[in-house]
């Protein structure tokens, strides 16, 4: 069994840009050395105060990069699933990352360290450059939270979200664009900064104008119609 997890592992590892640039055998090499946890649903993989230390690599679920807002309410500020990768910011700075890390449903997280981040990575001009462009990607990103936290009403804010994660996410089809990992209408309420009811009572409209398809319970398909109305 851990012959085939270290192989699925290398797998995902190939399709992330910083370690493609790596030679086979240093792939090979890394992929040995990455400790993987295990988490259960809604539980903290990172708190702001840990997040110095380690990088980390999404094997398997979904997790969520939120905040906590002065009332108490969570914000989330990213989601990030199977292959996406998170903190390797705060190994180049130093600094700890002002917002919490939760499991939105079960999860195998890789762990790499700090000291085998700079061996592996900070060495080659290659995966420098795409670090480079990895720090503008997630630049992109916090600039589309502001502006999506800066429109001025509901309808506009869960549209905005519903846009922003399928630009990311989304894989077209001949029925639209799919979201291709369940999406509540919690958790959209969090990205908004809005109540769940009020998010409730905007997809039902938009589903019902035909704007978008929600199969089963949160499974969304954004139609074309949807993006006319942007």
């Amino acid at each position: 069994m851990k012959v085939d997890n270290n192989y699925k592992h290398l797998k995902i590892l190939e399709h992330i840009p910083i370690f493609s640039c790596l030679l086979p055998t240093e792939q090979s090499s890394f992929n040995q050395i990455i400790k993987e946890k295990h988490f259960k649903k809604n539980s903290i993989i990172l708190m702001e105060d840990d997040s110095k230390n380690f990088m980390y690599v999404v094997f398997s679920g979904k997790i969520k990069v939120v905040r906590i807002n002065p009332d108490g309410k969570e914000q989330i500020l990213v989601i990030r699933k199977r292959g996406d990768f998170f903190g390797e910011m705060t190994l180049l700075d130093g600094k700890s990352q002002p917002a919490t890390i939760v499991a939105m449903e079960d999860a195998a997280v890789g762990l790499i360290l700090k000291s085998d981040f700079e061996q592996y990575f900070m060495k080659d001009t290659n995966v420098l450059k795409e670090i480079i462009t990895l720090l503008c990607e997630r630049l992109r990103e916090s600039w589309a939270m502001l502006k999506l936290l800066a429109l001025p009403d509901a309808e506009s804010r869960v549209r905005a979200v519903l846009a922003h994660i399928g630009s990311i996410y989304g894989i077209k089809d001949v029925r639209g664009i799919v979201i291709p990992f369940k999406l509540t209408h919690k958790e959209i309420a969090d990205f908004a900064a809005l109540t769940r009811e009020t998010v409730s009572r905007l997809l039902a409209r938009f589903s019902q104008s035909g704007e978008i398809e929600i199969i089963g319970r949160s499974t969304i398909i954004l139609k074309s119609s949807f993006f006319h109305m942007n």
